[in-house]
């Protein structure tokens, strides 16, 4: 069996020994539900897509988690981050450097009177995903066979790795019911057409989703009894809930991390899952104001990165380079550009651009609302007026998706984030010519880039790698279309009688929390 992994000891190292002093009053002491073991945490939103194929790729992973079986999950040893076979396989090994045998455990029962859980609802969901939004995580796959009712063999078109850690065990890796998505249509959105797993999932819009026990679950049992994930669209007000006794989990800010101390409620607990998050400002490379790249490259010089990181986030945040995030192969260490409000002044006249106005939207949060407002006041020096526009979750995640609206053709600037998993290949398959009017709200492409991505999923020497991740990252930041900003941790504050479960960029899985 064939494991890969990469380290988590820089992620961690700022977790250790951290404590709450200064956060807010000692929470009273919680106890459980007199019904079970009830879990209340937050959520920043309602699911709109629960789809696999088609989700937006935060929570409705961790839905996902609960309701779909996996090959394989995330494990974490010895402060690094690896795979192991899922509860749901008795066998998942990598043959050779293209072939990976699975067998299913018997009698695992789809809801709904779906039947069992088969070797061909792999193949089926499999398939789908390379037709699917999310297809980039399957370039590498060209088929399953079905070898019979439990057993498959995946079949890669090309020797990669990490195939296994960066799509068997995330979101896109979840498994769906052939007989019930093909009942619903073909896809589907707030609900499950059918579930196997260890929770049932109901959700309340704008109110909250609630994971319970599946009665026909016979797989291994989850602590928990019963999870409730409260909408707070506020990390402020999750904050306070948390204090108040309302809730047992949630991130938490980084102002509020920033405050972090070696004394810790003796009730209170703090977890770092890591640094696999990349936030940068994008720019229409197809709107008419930001078609000449020498407007776009002035942008770029005209932000002070660092007085956002310090404004926004405290610095509790690594400065970014690129989409590639710490302690992955490929990250880089510089950008080819720097904080120069005069070279900026230099290129906007050079454009023969003056009294330029423009609109930035961002995710209606407050780090991001604070770093607009820090922008802001970085175009007005060199003679860009700019307007903040705070958008709230749903529609933000829908700007440039051409298939949503004519929002796209309106953007400018945005403040964008995304998370990946631990290998850059994950974090480059959204900048690809295909992903133009779906994730690629920049919209430019390249030959070059295109045919580097393909190469980076073929190779196997790490160093080669590294070059073609850092030379890819060059020709994005060459279009001028970004300003790299930083790489969040996803910490949440949590009851100390608790022990969470996150995968490396953050998604929750309560299937596998412990509660003492």
């Amino acid at each position: 069996m064939t494991k890969t992994g990469t380290t988590r000891r820089g992620f961690m190292a700022k977790s250790a020994a951290l404590g709450l002093a200064g956060f807010l009053p000692a929470r009273p002491h919680m106890v459980r539900a007199q019904d079970g073991k009830v879990l209340r945490v937050r959520q920043d939103g309602d699911n709109a897509i629960l789809d696999p194929g088609y989700m937006i790729g935060g929570t409705e992973v961790e839905a996902q988690l609960q309701c779909l079986p996996f090959l394989a999950e995330y494990v974490e040893e010895n402060d690094t981050f690896t795979w192991r076979p899922s509860s749901y396989v008795t066998k998942l090994e990598q043959r050779d450097p293209t072939h990976i045998d699975f067998e299913l455990v018997p009698g695992l029962v789809w809801s709904n009177g779906f039947g069992t859980l088969a070797a061909s609802d792999v193949a089926y969901s499999y398939s789908r995903m390379k037709e699917s939004d999310w297809a980039g995580y399957f370039d590498a796959m060209e088929t399953v066979d079905v070898t019979g009712d439990l057993t498959g063999t995946i079949v890669l078109n090309k020797p990669f790795a990490p195939f296994i850690m960066v799509t068997l065990c995330h979101g896109p890796g979840a498994i769906v019911c052939q007989k019930a998505v093909e009942a619903a249509g073909g896809r589907f959105t707030t609900e499950f057409p059918a579930i196997c797993g260890p929770y049932t999932y109901s959700q309340t819009s704008g109110q909250r989703v609630v994971f319970a026990r599946n009665p026909e679950w016979t797989g291994p049992a989850p602590e928990l009894d019963r999870i409730e994930a409260n909408i707070i669209t506020e990390i402020k007000a999750a904050e306070l809930a948390f204090d108040a006794g309302e809730l047992d989990c949630s991130e938490i800010g980084s102002d509020t991390l920033a405050r972090l101390t070696k004394s810790m409620p003796a009730d209170t607990a703090i977890t770092t899952a890591g640094e696999l998050q990349y936030l940068w400002m994008g720019m229409n490379t197809d709107h008419p104001n930001l078609q000449d790249i020498l407007v776009r490259k002035a942008i770029q010089h005209a932000v002070d990165v660092d007085s956002i990181l310090a404004g926004a986030y405290s610095n509790t945040t690594a400065r970014s380079n690129g989409i590639i995030c710490p302690g992955l192969v490929g990250q880089r260490s510089e950008t080819s550009y720097s904080y120069d409000p005069a070279r900026a002044a230099e290129l906007l006249a050079e454009a023969g651009v003056s009294g330029l106005e423009l609109t930035l939207r961002t995710l209606n949060t407050q780090e991001r609302v604070l770093a607009a407002q820090i922008i802001q006041a970085n175009l007005a020096a060199v003679g860009i007026t700019l307007k903040v526009l705070p958008v709230d979750s749903g529609p933000f995640w829908e700007m440039g998706d051409e298939s949503k609206g004519d929002t796209w053709k309106e953007l400018e600037l945005y403040l964008m984030r995304f998370g990946t998993v631990p290998d850059p290949y994950e974090a480059t398959q959204w900048f690809v010519s295909s992903q133009v009017g779906i994730w690629n709200w920049e919209r430019w492409t390249d030959e070059e880039y295109d045919r580097l991505y393909n190469e980076g999923i073929a190779e196997t020497d790490p160093d080669k790698r590294h070059e073609i991740y850092l030379r890819m990252q060059q020709i994005m930041e060459d279009t001028g279309a970004y300003v790299w900003i930083n790489h969040e941790p996803e910490t949440y504050v949590h009851r100390s009688d608790i022990t969470i479960n996150a995968a490396p960029s953050g998604e929750l899985n309560y299937r596998r929390f412990k509660m003492t």
